[in-house]
């Protein structure tokens, strides 16, 4: 290829002084064929691209080493095939090229990623949300437990990239709670992200990043993370806005699965529901990229780390001192331990759900559920009875009826107004001394004896004879007027 100089030059001898191509090629010492090339043909750009040939780009080659490549990124150093070994593999599907092939093609693949645990991907909605980055962040909502309402702490990890998101339900936000919860996202999640941003949560964060220098992780946290093999990134002070996108799926998920409070049995039941609504969630498509989010998170598997065989136990051993009355402090919390006082110091190990004590001997002198596993408010409802009582037709459509106890919700559903009004008074009554579920326990005991001839009657929302359950009862004395129960 000529300078623009030299190519200048041709047409003007060729244009402007009229010369012949023999001429201009005496003169200038080219080749006919060259002079004639730039001298009467125009020299426009074009977009050709040079396409690599060779049975690795041509064939099916390249595409199985790229997947036996991307797969073995995932695991540790040392469970990763060498060239050797992947050459080896390809012989026995009948690879028909040379050693140093499948090397030339591995190397090449490897400059397009960083060695550091970084993977580059052609093309990205935005570069800051590549594949295999995460967010967490703590969203505290209510839930409706055994008739009593529940502040829980979800643990939510978002996903920038496919914008797929998993929630995991904790009593609290300490440090057993936070690494049980991660464990718990990335199973559901079935990888584990490289890098994981999180805002500066004492469960994880020493200091915050700042004038004094870089942030400063726990110890735990520092294990943990290098346990399962992704690189921690904590947000500067104040700057939640580098943690967006799980800050807007704390939202997401208290409006769309927290809303109504839901009715569960424990925690397991709570996770049951997340689970499955996350799974409905991930059917939609992607705000911008139009693709299903369960197939992005598909593929954003593929640049994600594989979890450790080896299970990461998540636990804090202290030593500590009983009182005189044999009590320990557990969550600002005086339990009573028996023999605890006999020792100077006993050790004190809790789980993200439960503790034990132990003596320096290795005895086991008491354990139990931490305190706020059981911690839990009365819900408002002398004031939501009162509404009832303005209006009496809201009742059955109230956010606030599938929380009753089913005894009581049988009672209030009767298509009289005026008695279920009355109903609805009685219990106004009865509520300023009782709770609801004792209500609920002690229901036939104080029954008004006026509701004697109906209350059978009553049909139950739920379709539950109630009868059955309490023919069970053992034979007590009834209050006079009270429904008997006959088997």
């Amino acid at each position: 290829m000529l300078a623009m100089p030299e190519v200048n030059h041709i047409k003007k001898m060729r244009n402007e002084k009229s010369l012949s191509i023999n001429e201009i090629s005496r003169r200038t010492g080219f080749s006919w064929e060259t002079v004639k090339k730039y001298a009467d043909e125009d020299q426009l750009p074009s977009e050709n691209f040079s396409k690599k040939g060779g049975m690795m780009y041509e064939g099916k080659w390249g595409e199985i080493v790229s997947d036996w490549l991307l797969e073995d990124h995932a695991l540790k150093k040392k469970l990763r095939r060498n060239n050797k070994i992947i050459y080896q593999q390809l012989k026995k599907l009948h690879f028909p090229g040379s050693y140093r092939t499948v090397c030339n093609y591995i190397a090449e693949w490897r400059e397009k990623r960083m060695e550091d645990g970084e993977t580059i991907k052609e093309e990205f909605d935005r570069l800051t949300h590549p594949p295999a980055e995460a967010q967490i962040d703590f969203g505290t909502t209510e839930v409706i437990q055994d008739g009593k309402a529940k502040d829980i702490h979800c643990l939510i990890m978002s996903l920038p990239y496919s914008n797929g998101g998993y929630t995991v339900p904790l009593p609290g936000e300490n440090q057993q709670c936070f690494l049980v919860g991660l464990k718990a996202l990335f199973t559901q999640f079935g990888r584990v992200p490289r890098k994981l941003r999180i805002d500066n949560l004492a469960a994880a964060v020493v200091r915050a990043r700042g004038k004094h220098g870089d942030t400063i992780f726990t110890e735990s946290f520092l294990k943990f993370a290098s346990h399962y093999g992704f690189e921690p990134q904590a947000c500067n002070a104040r700057k939640g806005n580098e943690k967006g996108h799980v800050e807007n799926k704390v939202g997401y998920v208290r409006y769309n699965f927290f809303t109504p409070s839901p009715v569960i049995r424990d925690l397991d039941h709570l996770q049951e529901m997340l689970t499955q609504k996350s799974r409905e969630d991930h059917k939609r498509k992607h705000y911008k990229k139009g693709e299903p989010i369960q197939d992005l998170i598909k593929e954003e598997k593929k640049y994600c780390l594989a979890l450790p065989e080896n299970d990461y136990p998540v636990f804090k051993k202290e030593t500590v001192s009983a009182n005189k009355y044999g009590e320990v402090l557990i969550d600002g919390t005086a339990i009573h331990i028996p023999t605890s006082y006999h020792y100077s110091q006993v050790y004190l190990i809790t789980y993200w759900d439960s503790y034990k004590v132990v003596s320096p001997n290795g005895e086991v002198l008491g354990e139990g559920p931490r305190p706020y596993m059981n911690k839990s408010r009365e819900l408002p409802w002398l004031f939501v009875l009162g509404m009832w009582r303005r209006k009496p037709r809201s009742v059955s459509h109230s956010r606030y009826f599938p929380y009753l106890p089913g005894r009581i919700a049988n009672y209030l559903s009767i298509e009289s107004q005026a008695i279920q009004k009355d109903r609805i008074e009685w219990l106004m009554s009865q509520i300023v001394t009782y709770s609801m579920n004792e209500i609920n326990e002690l229901f036939y005991e104080l029954l008004p004896s006026k509701d004697n001839s109906t209350l059978e009657s009553d049909p139950h929302p739920y379709e539950v004879n109630w009868n059955i359950y309490d023919s069970l009862r053992p034979t007590n004395p009834v209050a006079e007027g009270a429904v008997t129960i006959h088997e």
